[in-house]
Order: structure tokens, then C-alpha cells, then sequence
């Protein structure tokens, strides 16, 4: 059953559960941040409206900048603005930032640990017919590895605002992940939100789980049903929102695996170097379990529609429960 405790939407399961894209709750939250800190400035690179960093530029004209398309760019000026006081959030295309402007990231942000915020949309393979020049599927990784970076990827579109909102208060670098599609809403405005901490989002009914089913991002729906399915054949299962990749919630991947010895990650990523690697790192030096992986397997993306690659890559309901299955057997 969902977690009673966080306030989750009653309507999760729901065929007509109300379904936003995560980025809508980035450009929300922004332009809350904004009217609370004048210090707060956005910068894009030429896709104001796809980000939806537009609603910031409708606020808050004068302190909106298009870099134009110039990736790198973008970084080294908001690293520049930081240096000077501001709190700079920069947007695109997750393959073009981080993708295209890793070394400026890395260089000017992260090295001199400025508060610099990255936005990358239309992340993962469910940005669809865009196909895999544009679909980022390697983006967690690339930042996670970082010294100073926060790396964050929000399930639904109101957990994007309050980490939006969260993020704007703190004093270091951040990447943000955002997908473009519309994504079922999970949360409501009561569920608590926190960087660095999982939250527990579906519970058995009775007993102990079987199975820890760890997942991030947009996918986090797909395992809660997948939870669900597979309690109705006897099969418990725990499902933790990891919406921090970096830093991790150790002691609430660990309480898991205590409890369940078998492990499920599950992102819409690469899973060599992201959240599932992290998971695995972190369980290996401390409480090793069987651990299944879902995610892409060192493939680019390719076109279609969201849920034909989905499905395309093994990262849908029914690969979540066989990846259960198989560690039950």
C-alpha cells in the first residue's frame, strides 16, 4: 500500500490520475525562488520554453539572460554571476547541459564550488521521436562523478518544484534531471521533500518485503505498480523514491537491504555509472545483496514513442516484476 505517512496522491493507481511534465514543476518553482531572492538570475540556452525557464523570463525580465546556443558558454557566465553573488540556474537539453559543456561545468563550476544550478530536460529515452542524439542517458553519470555536485531527479512534476525551490536555498552546485513527457503525479504539496533523503512510497500490507525496489526519476510510477501487481500474487515489495543520487540516502538504502537481502534498482539511464551503480558501489563496501538492474544496457536511444522505448529497453511494469521474479528463483 502507499506510504500513508507521506501524503502521497490518492489517485496513483488510478487510470485517471492527473499526469504534468516534471519540467512544468522546474519553471514553477523557479519563479517562486525568484520573487523570495532577488539574487536569484536564469540563464538559457536558445530553448526558454522547452525548459520552461520562460515562466521565469515572463516574471522576472531583467534578470533572465539568453546565452543563445552556446552550451559552454551558459556554464562559464553563470559561473562568472555566482562568483559575483548571484544564483545562477541554467537550462537545456540534458544532452547538450551537462552533455555538450561537461569541462566548463566541471571546470569554472565545480571546481570552484560556486552555486551554480543546472537544469537538464528532456533527459532519458521518453523525450521519444527526438531520437538518441537528443535523448541523455548518460547524464547522472556524468555528474554524479563531480567533487561539490548534487544531483537530483525528481519523480513528478510537484517533488521538481519544492527541489527547485530547495536547491535555491543551498550554497553549492546542482543538477537538476527533468524529462519532458507528462508523468503521473504522485506526490501533493504535503509530501516531504528533503535533499539527500529516499522516501518510502509503498509498503506491504503484512510482513516483511521480499524484495527493495530502489527507483528514480519519472520510472518511480512504473515500480509502484509494479509493486502492486506483484503483491496481489504474494510477492511484498518496498518501493523507495531515490530523488537524491548524490548525496545518497545510505541509511535508508541499507535498512532495505537489511530487511530484503535482493535488490531492484530502476532509472532511465544508462545503468553503468548511474543510480544503480551508486546503489551497488555503496552496498558493496557495506552490505552486499543480489541486486537486479533496470535500466538501458549500453545502447544509445533511438525514435519512437515514449512508451514503445520504454518498453523497447526493458524499463516498463512487467521488466520490473520479472527483474523481482528472477531474484526470487
Amino acid at each position: 500500500m502507499l506510504n500513508p505517512h507521506l501524503k502521497l496522491n490518492t489517485k496513483t493507481f488510478m487510470d485517471d490520475v492527473e499526469q504534468v511534465p516534471i519540467r512544468q514543476g522546474f519553471g514553477e518553482g523557479l519563479v517562486i525562488a525568484g520573487k523570495a531572492d532577488e539574487r536569484i538570475v536564469a540563464l538559457c540556452a536558445d530553448l526558454t520554453e522547452s525548459t520552461k525557464m520562460n515562466l521565469f523570463k515572463d516574471a522576472f525580465p531583467e534578470r533572465f539572460i539568453e546565452i543563445g546556443v552556446a552550451e559552454q558558454n551558459l556554464a562559464s557566465v553563470a559561473s562568472g554571476m555566482a562568483a559575483m553573488g548571484k544564483i545562477p540556474f541554467i537550462s537545456s537539453y540534458a544532452m547538450f547541459s551537462p552533455g555538450r559543456n561537461w569541462e566548463q561545468i566541471r571546470t569554472t563550476i565545480c571546481y570552484n564550488d560556486v552555486p551554480v544550478k543546472i537544469a537538464g530536460s528532456h533527459a532519458g529515452i521518453s523525450v521519444g521521436p527526438d531520437g538518441g542524439t537528443h535523448q541523455a542517458i548518460e547524464d547522472m553519470a556524468l555528474m554524479r562523478v563531480l567533487p561539490n555536485m548534487v544531483v537530483i531527479s525528481p519523480c513528478d512534476s510537484i517533488e521538481a518544484k519544492k527541489a527547485t525551490l530547495t536547491l535555491a536555498k543551498t550554497n553549492t552546485p546542482v543538477y537538476i534531471r527533468l524529462g519532458r513527457e507528462k508523468t503521473p503525479v504522485m506526490t501533493t504539496e504535503e509530501t516531504p521533500f528533503e535533499i539527500g533523503k529516499a522516501t518510502l512510497m509503498y509498503n506491504p500490507d503484512h510482513g516483511l518485503a521480499h524484495v527493495g525496489i530502489i527507483a528514480t526519476g519519472a520510472l518511480v510510477h512504473k515500480a509502484l505498480l509494479a509493486a502492486r501487481d506483484l503483491e496481489k500474487t504474494g510477492v511484498r515489495c518496498k518501493v523507495l523514491n531515490l530523488s537524491t543520487i548524490k548525496p545518497l540516502d545510505t541509511e535508508s538504502i541499507l535498512a532495505l537491504a537489511k530487511e530484503t537481502k535482493r535488490i531492484v534498482t530502476v532509472e532511465e539511464h544508462q545503468i553503468a555509472g548511474g543510480m544503480g551503480s551508486a546503489v551497488a558501489e555503496y552496498l558493496a563496501q557495506t552490505f552486499p545483496v543480489s541486486i537486479e538492474f533496470i535500466g538501458v544496457h549500453d545502447r544509445f536511444g533511438q525514435s519512437g514513442t515514449p512508451a514503445q522505448l520504454i518498453r523497447e529497453y526493458g524499463m516498463d511494469r512487467e521488466d520490473i516484476v520479472n527483474a523481482v521474479k528472477k531474484l526470487l528463483h
